[in-house]
Formats: structure tokens, sequence, C-alpha cells
């Protein structure tokens, strides 16, 4: 007999793909609107017009719920921008995550995952996926700027992407103070001289 999929990891198409569309934004709305611990499968099932059986069925628990969801954002979520320069796209990465973590909505919704992965194994898991992607999606601005001479040879594109908005999280998670442009600035700027300077090149990748 084959073994059954997990919860949450058919991506068939068709009318399963609907109703795994609907019931991931009911979740991202309620999940925004009052956090990780009011994610109730039942609650979403009604909210979405989806019968309770086949949410609990497909996900079994908010945690593979939350996890298909960032799977979902992680497949979803917009390319790279490619300004000519490092320091452009390294800003504009910066610029996204502000964007990102002042709007109103995606900004609580951030919030709540960012939560479920510190209770919840396979939130956790999902969220490190969605980085994962996310920043080997942005680390192409900084091949291509090695490539063009502008970084030192064998600089590690995931860890410049990862310190332009270490900072930026921070701030969200423990400071509260409010992001602005500046400070998306910044913290790429911060990035960028580091990453000039050598901080985050391989020594086996350097010059002899």
């Amino acid at each position: 007999m084959a073994d059954t999929p997990a919860p949450g990891t058919v991506r068939p198409g068709g009318r399963t793909a609907r109703v795994r569309e609907t019931v991931l934004q009911t979740a991202a709305d309620v999940l925004a609107e009052a956090g990780f611990e009011a994610l109730d499968l039942a609650e979403v099932a009604r909210r979405a017009g989806v019968g309770r059986t086949t949410v609990y069925r497909r996900w079994g628990t908010p945690g593979t719920l939350a996890a298909d969801l960032l799977d979902d954002m992680a497949a979803q979520s917009l390319p790279r921008t490619d300004t000519g320069s490092v320091e452009g796209d390294l800003r504009a990465n910066a610029r996204l995550v502000v964007e990102t973590l002042t709007d109103p909505r995606q900004g609580r919704l951030f919030k709540a995952l960012i939560a479920a992965a510190l209770c919840n194994g396979q939130a956790a898991e999902a969220l490190h996926r969605f980085y994962g992607t996310r920043i080997e999606e942005w680390a192409g601005c900084v091949i291509d700027a090695v490539r063009r001479g502008e970084l030192p040879v064998g600089t590690d594109g995931r860890r410049v992407i990862a310190a332009v908005s270490a900072p930026l999280y921070y701030a969200l998670l423990n400071t509260g103070a409010p992001l602005t442009e500046a400070d998306a600035h910044d913290a790429a700027d911060a990035a960028l001289a580091a990453a000039r300077a050598g901080v985050w090149a391989t020594a086996a990748d350097q010059p002899r």
C-alpha cells in the first residue's frame, strides 16, 4: 500500500487547489487579526466556507496549516530586483523587507508566523524554508556584483542578504521602534560595507 502523504503536502489542481487557496487565505486573515493562538481549524473552516472534516483531514493541526501557508508564500513571492548595481539591489531588498514588515496586514501576519515558529516544529521548519528561498533568490544580486567586480571573489551572497534583513527583524521584534526607509538604507549600506571589506569572502577563493 502506498504511503499516505503528510497533511498539507499535496499540491493537486482543480477544486482541491481552490479549497487550499481559500483555506490558506482565511488562515492568513486569522493570523493577521489575532495571532497564532487564535488559529483554530474549526473556525478557519467556518470562515472559509469549507467542511470541517476537509480541513482536519488535510491539515490536522494549526502548525501544519501555518507551515503550508509559509510554503505557499515562498512559492508565490516576487523575484528579486535587478538595478544593475549591488548598492541599488541591496537597498531594494531592504526596502522590500521594511515595506512588508510595516504593512498593516503583512506585518502582523509575519509576527504571527514567527510566533508560530517559536512554539511549533513544523512552522519553524517552514519558516526556515521560506527565508532560505528568499535569501537564495536575492543572493543572485551578490553573485552578479562579484562578476562585475563590485565585491571580492568568493563573497557569500546568502550571508550578505541575511545581514541586510537581520537588523530590520531585530528592530521589529526587540526594540519596537518603527521601521523607516532610512533604516532600510542603513541596513543595506552596512551589509555592503562589510561585504566590500571581505567579511563574507571565502578565504580559499581569494587571489594569492
